[in-house]
């Protein structure tokens, strides 16, 4: 059975307990809110299922393979507002949505718990747009997931990079009807933080909080802020002096795993990674409009062949895969 003696060997991305044919695992919250499994020993029966399936403590060696790159900004101006960089994932998922798929990503519940979900409708794809800087909960997703794909359906799952080699894990196949998205994670901090810092902001703004915004472009795309609604006010401030941002950037809330990430690495098992383009002056003038914009990694043959079908919803510059990383910082 699986046993977490070290926390910073367990990601949270609950495949464990998604996997166990008996349901004796519960992914239960420690004292800083993030989530691990706990078994039931009086119900579990040693198929050892849940420690096959860990990505952790399966983690599979870098295969070098052909990778392109990219650029990107999305041509709708609205979309492009919403999101926090250049709405690159939008513009996948809608395609996805158009072929009659389905996708999966990380929504706020109605008291902005973050946990993944999936929607079929062009119109609910803004659940999933802007950043979210707490470990969103996969619940039973890996489960839906997999139900979509023995049917038949296009299934888009996205996420951070150890959730999706968490799910990779669970299905335990390839299947040609899954695409997947990583996001470049800086870490994810602790949602029991992210749950007081609402409380304190409720209590400062005195109303009650209808939106949450963590990579807001309410002052442009180079100085992002976390944006906060409320019955009453509205809250906008950036990583200098909002006390969310300032903790998560000084990596004082995150998760242990994240300390020494196990998927930290330029050659992902996914389709596509995506991550912020800060130095866009470096790649084009026309993008450099302080909107936002993107960085596109395809890792197969599927992501590559994806890329044309997008251009109708973006504006698409092809870049060096290396320059990008080294230029942008990504891993």
């Amino acid at each position: 059975m699986i046993n977490i003696a070290d926390k910073s060997l367990c990601c949270g991305c609950a495949a464990c307990g998604q996997i166990c044919p008996k349901h004796s695992i519960a992914m239960k919250p420690d004292e800083e809110g993030f989530l691990y499994p706990e078994v039931d020993k009086s119900t579990c029966v040693d198929c050892h299922l849940c420690e096959k399936v860990c990505p952790v403590l399966n983690v599979k060696p870098e295969e070098q393979r052909p990778q392109e790159g990219y650029v990107v900004q999305h041509r709708d101006e609205e979309i492009l507002r919403q999101s926090t960089s250049g709405g690159a994932f939008t513009a996948i998922a809608s395609w996805v949505i158009e072929q009659g798929g389905v996708v999966f990503g990380a929504a706020y519940d109605e008291d902005f718990t973050i946990h993944h979900t999936w929607v079929s409708e062009l119109e609910e794809l803004v659940r999933f747009r802007n950043s979210k800087y707490a470990q969103s909960e996969t619940r039973d997703s890996y489960h839906q997931a997999k139900a979509f794909l023995d049917r038949g359906k296009i299934v888009l799952y996205s996420g951070t990079p150890c959730q999706l080699e968490g799910l990779l894990r669970f299905l335990r196949r390839k299947y040609e009807n899954l695409i997947t998205v990583d996001v470049v994670c800086r870490a994810c901090p602790s949602p029991l933080v992210f749950k007081k810092y609402l409380e304190m902001q409720q209590e400062m703004l005195g109303g009650r909080i209808n939106n949450v915004r963590f990579r807001d472009k309410y002052y442009g795309y180079s100085y992002s802020s976390m944006s906060i609604g409320s019955d009453g006010k509205q809250y906008h401030e950036g990583i200098d002096t909002d006390p969310y941002l300032r903790a998560f950037f000084s990596e004082i809330s995150i998760r242990p795993s994240c300390i020494e990430c196990k998927f930290r690495k330029r050659y992902r098992e996914t389709d596509f990674t995506i991550w912020d383009c800060f130095d866009i002056a470096s790649y084009s003038e026309e993008m450099n409009n302080d909107k936002g914009a993107t960085k596109v990694l395809t890792h197969s043959e599927r992501a590559k062949n994806m890329i044309p079908k997008l251009r109708d919803k973006l504006y698409i510059m092809s870049s060096n895969p290396k320059q990008m990383l080294i230029m942008g910082g990504g891993k």
